[in-house]
């Protein structure tokens, strides 16, 4: 239901019109006596086996080629396909013959096609949709991977393809199946965010060939998937089928113009072939159905940009299904028909019978013995680091766009939107983008979509904060703050910060700028002085930028942030000299004297030792619970194959192989350095030429901070790398460990072990190597370490009591998976890449870790933004002061409560997404239902509707009626949904519960700020 909202709280059902435009966007008037969905779906005969032919093309956003070579059909020298010339060919073959079907996936290809095509072309395409002819399956932006990405990028990607034909075709725009043929292994979130979203089921094309050859002989190549060990049955169940061939059609039944099966020849001719390949297909046909459970089987009728010239496929379809069904006559039970994902699903529906649960995920996978694709969970780690800032300055950009109103997107700065961010990081949640596995030409291509997106972001966020702060400044955004680089800082006497806080909960933020005095004044908003260090640039930060900057310092401070709001700090350069007490220990660890104490670091919560004699990490301390560890941490790299190893499987893009299980150490030990100042305290530790490393304790953070510099990876003695952080403990693991699943939920990991099949373990590290996107631990029954990654990465447990994470790799051989070159990154300066991150360790008992790693994960996700402006700009408006600190919420929602999404959806509506951030029993506190006022929450706006929709905002939730399922443990349950009271919005843990409002602006006079 959709509430009408007037005064404080007093709820009125809105006008049916503003109902009908906020759920579809647009009227729909088009083919009144037409029908989609399962009702569209062709007739098939019960008592015979029926072939679903699925006409389809996978075309990739990016891989060998950029997303618009793809699309316009240039460089077909890298690889033939033109994705315009296949929606145009294909368009006229279903207008010829109404048994025919066609379906298409990535939306961000069909959106630009659709955008050149004529009136009239719409018109016909909105007819074929509507009759269920053309049909959109799947329908994100892209098919993303389900390694690499982040939920929330996920959900933002999905949303974007399917609001866009939600607007186009309305209701028969909205697919019914998720269709995932090409991801190189499957996330059980992945799957719990389909079935949020109101998927009836889900089909996959690569699975590990262990788990594919133990389906097919216990026939379970299809089951249901419990997605979420968190959420009621069935709001995270997903039916789930694995397809026969992958993606691709039967051998030789391939009939695209890059394909050499012979077509049938059926006239009177020496080359008539229909006897054979008939005897073929039905060999094939009953072949495959003996591991299927129903009398439906489908197969795939196309592959990789397939469909150029649609009539080459549909002619020889047409001559199969003719000859195959005609054996009918002759008493064959085989029944051949046009048809689609959604239709041969809702046949199996149909034939009620229980189904076999799946609770894990399909990580990692292997196509053989010794091919497991675990290595892209690394591969392109710049990029990886990239993507994860895009999204998080998206939804800083989509937040401000949301509180400022107009003004964000026609300020002073220029007319902008979040749009071209909001498409671009689309593109890179693509499982050829962010996993790192295109060519390097294209990755490039990847990264100037998103710089792109950055700039226009910028203006819409300029815009916001010239409305809000109340003075037209020249805002500066000071990108490569991580390598000490900031013109503006580096050289002005006096400027402004505004830290801008995306979270819904305060936030405490460690700010390090780039600076060439040696005293400043850092004063509050209340005029308060800001304790400050200023610190020597360090040598590892030096190498790194070379020539990009020149300051000599870095200023140090602790900035207070309020919830969805900022905090300006007005500092000045002060004279005088001032340098932070440091203790300098520049000798060779091997000459550290005999009897030497450790090095110890402290702050308020942990105290870190360091061997004087290896520089190395000894011990960490949790002061507050008494909690010692001796944790070891070291870099070591492992000896990439070469492909001159038994069946010449190379380590490359996608696949991880050492050559061995036991990794080389960079460094015995390390050169080492100690700081300390009242703000932060470091160890800075130098391994090699090309890997170093600063350990910090920040004041009041409850964490270790891990700041690696890693590469150019050398390889002038002939050899791939790939390198590893591993920690090492006394912890009693018994081969157990646990990582995240997209940054939400949290999967136990067992080593040598998989929960659906007998493991015949291969490769004993690559093949116990799982995605990181933000979080892993190891624990006993009392203590638990925990790292916080900043991208994607891959790691393990490789032994009991240990942690590595993989941060870079530097390939010299192709892994023959088709991106056809090394992983060979030329960096900056063409020397080879060099990367820097984070490792954040968390040290607690096993019981109050999840609180931790929860809310510091997502605090890493959902950085602080700073933004810098030298001040004196003028005002605004004759109406507004200058305002040093601001908060777009009323009241600091729960710890346990994400503020998920805020963003412009249409121009009446916004789009509101809340999340509980705890899984059930996880936090005595966290874990607990929470309900919050969702009227009363903002402060520059007043929510005038509501109404409540599914995860992906393209169907109203009282509306989601999805196919049941009997799962064979137990009875099928019917979805509920609850009932829209804006003001008690309850959360059950890892809820997400989704939004579309209008909204009133209040003007600046009348908030309360």
């Amino acid at each position: 239901m959709i509430f009408g909202v007037t005064g404080a709280g007093r709820l009125a059902v809105m006008e049916l019109s503003w109902a009908f435009r906020l759920v579809f966007g647009t009227t729909i008037l088009w083919g009144t006596a037409a029908t989609c969905g399962y009702e569209s779906c062709p007739v098939t005969k019960p008592d015979m086996l029926n072939v679903h032919l699925i006409p389809h093309t996978h075309d990739d956003v990016g891989w060998l080629k950029t997303v618009d070579q793809y699309f316009f059909g240039v460089r077909n020298d890298i690889q033939h396909a033109g994705v315009q010339y296949i929606l145009d060919s294909v368009i006229p073959q279903l207008l010829a013959d109404p048994s025919k079907r066609f379906i298409y996936v990535e939306v961000v290809f069909f959106a630009h096609w659709w955008g050149l095509q004529t009136e009239d072309m719409r018109s016909t395409v909105r007819q074929l949709v509507a009759e269920g002819r053309l049909e959109f399956v799947n329908g994100g932006w892209c098919m993303n991977d389900e390694a690499s990405v982040h939920y929330s990028a996920v959900i933002d990607q999905m949303s974007l393809g399917l609001h866009f034909l939600q607007k186009t075709f309305g209701e028969c725009g909205r697919p019914r199946v998720a269709w995932h043929i090409d991801p190189f292994g499957h996330s059980r979130e992945q799957a719990s965010l389909f079935a949020q979203m109101g998927f009836d089921g889900f089909f996959v094309g690569r699975i590990d060939y262990q788990d594919k050859g133990t389906r097919k002989a216990l026939c379970e190549m299809e089951q249901l998937w419990r997605a979420s060990s968190n959420l009621d049955p069935p709001v995270a169940d997903l039916f789930t089928g694995v397809l026969p061939n992958g993606y691709d059609p039967p051998m030789s039944l391939c009939w695209d113009q890059i394909c050499s099966d012979n077509p049938i020849v059926d006239d009177d001719s020496d080359e008539n072939n229909v006897h054979a390949i008939v005897a073929y297909f039905l060999g094939a046909a009953a072949a495959q159905a003996k591991t299927y459970r129903t009398n439906h089987i489908v197969m795939t009728m196309g592959s990789d940009f397939q469909y150029e010239n649609a009539n080459l496929w549909y002619k020889n379809m047409d001559k199969l299904i003719k000859h195959v069904n005609a054996q009918q006559l002759k008493g064959m039970h085989v029944n051949v028909l046009y048809s689609t994902p959604s239709c041969y699903l809702w046949e199996l529906n149909k034939a009620n019978l229980s189904w076999s649960v799946k609770y894990d995920d399909f990580f990692p996978y292997a196509d053989d013995a010794h091919h497991f694709w675990t290595g892209y969970f690394t591969s392109r780690p710049a990029l990886k680091r990239y993507e994860r800032l895009s999204n998080n300055f998206l939804q800083v950009c989509n937040q401000l766009e949301v509180v400022a109103g107009p003004q964000a997107n026609r300020g002073p700065y220029g007319k902008a939107n979040s749009s071209v961010l909001r498409q671009a990081m689309g593109v890179a949640q693509h499982h050829d983008a962010v996993s790192g596995t295109a060519k390097q030409h294209v990755t490039n291509d990847y990264a100037k979509q998103l710089s792109a997106g950055w700039d226009v972001c910028q203006i819409v966020v300029s815009n916001a904060l010239a409305s809000i702060v109340g003075r037209k400044d020249n805002f500066i955004y000071c990108t490569y703050l991580n390598i000490s680089v900031c013109l503006l800082t580096e050289s002005a006497p006096t400027f402004t910060v505004i830290v801008y806080n995306p979270l819904a909960r305060p936030v405490n933020w460690n700010i390090r700028l780039p600076v060439n005095g040696s005293r400043y004044s850092v004063l509050a908003p209340d005029g308060q002085a800001v304790l400050n260090e200023v610190l020597p640039v360090s040598s590892f930060t030096r190498a790194v930028r070379r020539d990009r900057g020149d300051a000599v310092n870095e200023l140090v401070f602790q900035a207070s942030v309020p919830p969805l709001g900022y905090t300006s700090y007005a500092i000045s350069k002060l004279s005088g000299r001032h340098t932070a007490r440091s203790r300098l220990l520049r000798r060779p660890y091997n000459e550290a004297l005999p009897g030497t104490e450790p090095l110890a670091i402290q702050n308020e919560h942990l105290r870190v030792l360091v061997d004087s004699k290896t520089g190395l990490l000894m011990e960490i301390k949790n002061l507050e619970k008494n909690i010692s560890l001796p944790v070891s941490q070291n870099f070591f790299w492992y000896n990439a194959s070469a492909g001159d190893m038994e069946d010449s499987q190379a380590s490359g893009a996608y696949i991880f192989r050492p050559n061995a299980s036991e990794p080389f150490p960079i460094g015995r030990g390390a050169h080492f350095y100690h700081v300390k100042t009242p703000v932060v305290e470091e160890v800075y530790q130098n391994f090699s030429d090309w890997c170093s490393q600063v350990v910090r304790l920040y004041a009041g953070q409850p964490y270790v901070e891990f700041e690696w510099t890693v590469g150019p990876i050398p390889i002038r003695d002939g050899l791939g790398k790939e390198i590893i952080s591993r920690f090492e403990t006394n912890l009693q693991t018994d081969g157990r460990f646990y990582t995240d699943a997209n940054g939400r939920e949290i999967l136990e990991r067992r080593r040598d072990y998989r929960a659906m099949w007998k493991f015949n373990q291969t490769e004993p590290v690559a093949g116990n190597y799982y995605p990181v996107n933000s979080r892993i631990y190891i624990k006993d029954q009392k203590v638990q370490l925990t790292v916080l990654t900043d991208r994607s990465q891959g790691g393990s447990s490789i032994f009991d009591g240990s942690l590595e994470l993989m941060v870079h790799r530097r390939l010299l051989h192709d892994d023959n998976r088709g991106v056809g070159e090394p992983l060979l990154e030329p960096g900056v300066y063409h020397d080879g890449l060099v990367v820097r991150g984070r490792h954040l360790i968390l040290l607690d008992t096993a019981e109050a870790s999840a609180e931790q790693h929860r809310l510091h994960a997502q605090q890493e996700f959902m950085a602080p933004q700073l933004v810098l402006t030298l001040g004196g700009g003028p005002p605004y408006s004759c109406d507004q002061h200058y305002l040093k600190q601001f908060s777009a919420l009323n009241h600091t929602l729960p710890s346990n409560i994400h503020l998920l999404t805020l963003a412009q959806w249409e121009p009446d509506s916004i789009l509101i997404r809340l999340e509980h951030q705890f899984e059930r029993g996880e936090s005595a506190n966290g874990s607990m239902p929470v309900t919050i006022n969702l009227l009363g929450l903002f402060s520059t706006f007043q929510i005038t509707a509501v109404q409540e929709m599914n995860l992906a905002a393209n169907q109203k939730r009282e509306d989601m009626s999805r196919l049941i399922w009997q799962p064979a443990e137990g009875p099928a349950k019917r979805q509920s949904s609850p009932k829209l009271d804006p003001e008690h919005i309850t959360l059950q843990p890892m809820e997400i519960r989704t939004f579309l409002a209008r909204i009133q602006h209040i003007p600046w006079p009348e908030r309360v700020i």
